[in-house]
């Protein structure tokens, strides 16, 4: 038995024993030692749902993790007990028409760690073992702290909003950006435009704890809206606070010909938002889903000395789960990425 973070239902969350799976030839055992706490792990708990996935029988969450390896499957190869990893969430068919054209992330078969979007549930990794197929985990380079390591997952998602908007090829340099809600992964994302060559970032949001660490992880400027601040115009921007109203409000700030992506998760069901301007101003509008494989990107750019230190703001003990996700749920404490230390 291991002892995993489990919510039953809309506000009940647990620390229950749970059955270890049996690794199968291909499979990894993983001690898992950190875990981020994720938007969607916080909408599980406080809603029972995360957008369309509904939560009809008890789940494991988790799916930002990292820890070292204590088995291996008889038929894995390139990995050692012992060794430092993170691991990448998703399984996919690897035969659809998504997969074969590299975006994998679109797969209509993905399982993803923690996630109701199936039934039976994909159990997370909230769990102080997890059993994962070998072929999601990712070696943490030499000089990166699994607890840093369990921050590339959300890096790959900003990662990969990043390349949504230019390319592959990661490049901004040259182009103004704007990032609008600074929470966890808005923050990621003006690290992230930074280290694609951003040659001016601005965070805007409503609460100044959160431009602080947006300002600490690499912003050149910072727009408090709830005093007043007004939208820049930019070449490029990253909508992340998920808020129908403040799409409208990027696209109307967003520069004649810009590009705005949206990274923030927009409410399940119809919403409201005026997209004259996309036609008017010709902006292209795109939408930007997980990664494919910016993870191993990410820990990469965590090797060579990225710096996410300032996002890191509560850690808790895995036993404190419950307060841990009270925290991680409300912005007045000050939260940015909470951590569960197992």
């Amino acid at each position: 038995m291991s002892i995993a973070v489990v919510v039953h239902a809309a506000g009940d969350l647990r620390l229950d024993p749970v059955a270890e799976r049996e690794p199968g030839p291909h499979d990894a055992v993983v001690v898992v030692e950190y875990g981020g706490i994720c938007g969607s792990d916080i909408h599980y708990v406080k809603h029972g749902a995360a957008g369309l996935s509904i939560l009809r029988e008890p789940m494991v969450l988790g799916h930002e993790v990292a820890g070292r390896i204590d088995a291996l499957g008889e038929a894995v190869t390139g990995f050692e007990v012992g060794q430092a990893v993170a691991v990448h969430p998703a399984t996919v068919c690897g035969e659809c028409e998504y997969c074969a054209a590299g975006r994998p992330n679109l797969c209509g078969s993905v399982a993803y760690l923690g996630s109701a979007a199936s039934h039976p549930h994909t159990e997370g990794a909230f769990s102080a073992r997890t059993v994962v197929p070998a072929d999601q985990l990712r070696a943490v380079p030499e000089g990166v702290s699994t607890r840093l390591a369990a921050v590339a997952e959300p890096l790959g998602v900003a990662i990969h909003a990043v390349n949504r908007a230019c390319g592959t090829d990661a490049d901004l340099r040259g182009r103004t950006v704007l990032v609008n809600g600074a929470g966890p992964i808005g923050a990621l994302v003006v690290a992230a435009a930074r280290k694609a060559g951003a040659a001016h970032v601005v965070a805007a949001d409503l609460a100044a704890g959160s431009l602080d660490v947006a300002r600490r992880m690499g912003a050149h400027e910072t727009v408090n809206l709830a005093e007043g601040g007004t939208l820049p115009a930019t070449d490029v921007v990253f909508e992340a606070s998920g808020v129908p109203a403040a799409t409208t409000a990027v696209l109307r700030a967003v520069r004649r010909g810009g590009t705005v992506v949206q990274v923030g998760n927009l409410p399940a069901g119809d919403v409201s938002v005026s997209l004259a301007e996309l036609v008017f101003r010709e902006v292209d509008y795109r939408g930007t889903f997980r990664f494919v494989d910016e993870i191993t990107t990410a820990l990469l750019y965590l090797a060579e000395g990225l710096d996410v230190e300032p996002m890191l703001t509560h850690e808790f003990a895995a036993e404190d789960a419950v307060e841990a996700f009270r925290v991680a749920g409300d912005r007045s404490t000050g939260s940015s990425k909470v951590l569960l230390r197992f």
